[in-house]
């Protein structure tokens, strides 16, 4: 797909040098109207979110609040999240998205003379917060089998290291065994692990918290919740690292999560059994359209994700998702060194799943 930006004019007077040489995230297509389409290209949940979540947003006199500054803190919040985790709410830090959250912790931690290191397939808005924030990167390639090589990072004198965790867009998870193996590799600096697919089959690195001083885990309620449009993401780490995030968001903006979105995401995140069920549906889901697609010749890379990443037989990658998109199925592909031959495919319901796979047998 097209850079969205590269329209814009890169000499406009009344900018600034710094925002001139920008180079914008670009997300997936957000289309108008979904009456008529199969969005599986930027890994919504295909469900409602919780229960507890919604009722939230009816409860009597919700709106009078709005008049109010609401909790600075987020208070009940992170103590919810703390809960869930075993931790202390000094523990937690929460943002407008998990993508403000990174870029605090950009800012907070990497903010160095010597170069982060992250993979060279990875969540494209990292090297985006490395220019707006002028850090310097190291990028280190993934194997053929786009896992991660944590020996690889075995580098003297960086910055930090940031990987998600399952990867984005391969799905691949990297175990907690190999996450300490980083963090004791970095030990005078900060490893951030991604977390955002975390709940569809991976262990979190939460558990490793207590251990390591150098540890920062991010989730989000986007995917696994079904909160994509609540705009909420949180950080856990040892509190010297919650400070920093704190002090970051609070020359910032000191009031980012409002006050109806700190009430839906308490709700959401203390209905756990919600979460395990929405979580066991994706994953049942997922493992049925491996199957389906792998008979059909499909290449796909091991995913502990709620999407998948495959390489079609018989025709390209781009061929494939222009015909799709033709078709009304929707679904992502990067014209990327390495990666052009494959789509990231978002795992919807059954039905919908069902129609990609029927599609695809007809195209191929």
């Amino acid at each position: 797909m097209s850079d969205q930006m590269s329209d814009q004019p890169q000499d406009n007077p009344f900018w600034s040098p710094a925002v001139a040489r920008l180079q914008p995230y670009v997300p997936g297509e957000q289309p108008k109207t979904t009456a008529r389409l199969i969005k599986l290209n930027t890994n919504e949940s295909p469900y409602p979110p919780s229960p507890r979540a919604q009722a939230v947003l009816g409860e009597a006199g919700l709106a009078s609040h709005l008049r109010l500054y609401p909790d600075p803190e987020s208070t009940e919040l992170r103590e919810t999240i703390a809960e869930q985790f075993a931790l202390k709410p000094e523990q937690v830090f929460v943002g407008n998205g998990s993508d403000e959250v990174l870029a605090h912790a950009f800012y907070s931690f990497f903010k160095r003379p010597e170069p982060l290191l992250y993979p060279d397939i990875t969540y494209s808005f990292y090297p985006v917060y490395c220019q707006f924030y002028e850090i310097e990167a190291r990028t280190l390639p993934l194997r053929d089998d786009f896992s991660i090589a944590v020996e690889d990072y075995a580098i003297d004198g960086a910055g930090g290291v940031i990987i998600p965790n399952p990867n984005a867009p391969t799905g691949r998870y990297l175990p907690l065994a190999e996450i300490e193996k980083l963090l004791q590799l970095h030990s005078e600096r900060v490893v951030v692990i991604d977390e955002a697919y975390i709940d569809f089959g991976g262990e979190s690195a939460a558990a490793l918290i207590d251990r390591y001083p150098n540890l920062l885990v991010i989730h989000t309620l986007s995917k696994s919740h079904a909160l994509a449009g609540l705009r909420l993401g949180y950080a856990m780490g040892q509190a010297h690292l919650i400070e920093a995030l704190n002090r970051a968001k609070n020359s910032f903006n000191s009031y980012p999560i409002d006050g109806i979105a700190q009430k839906v995401a308490t709700a959401a995140i203390a209905d756990r059994e919600w979460l395990t069920d929405n979580c066991a549906k994706v994953i049942a889901t997922r493992e049925y359209t491996v199957a389906a697609l792998g008979e059909m010749g499909f290449d796909i890379v091991p995913s502990t994700a709620n999407f998948i990443f495959a390489k079609p037989p018989k025709v390209s990658a781009e061929e494939l998702f222009t015909t799709l998109r033709e078709r009304n199925i929707i679904v992502r592909y990067f014209n990327k060194p390495r990666i052009s031959e494959y789509l990231r495919i978002s795992i919807g319901t059954d039905e919908e799943m069902e129609a990609l796979v029927s599609a695809c047998r007809e195209i191929l």
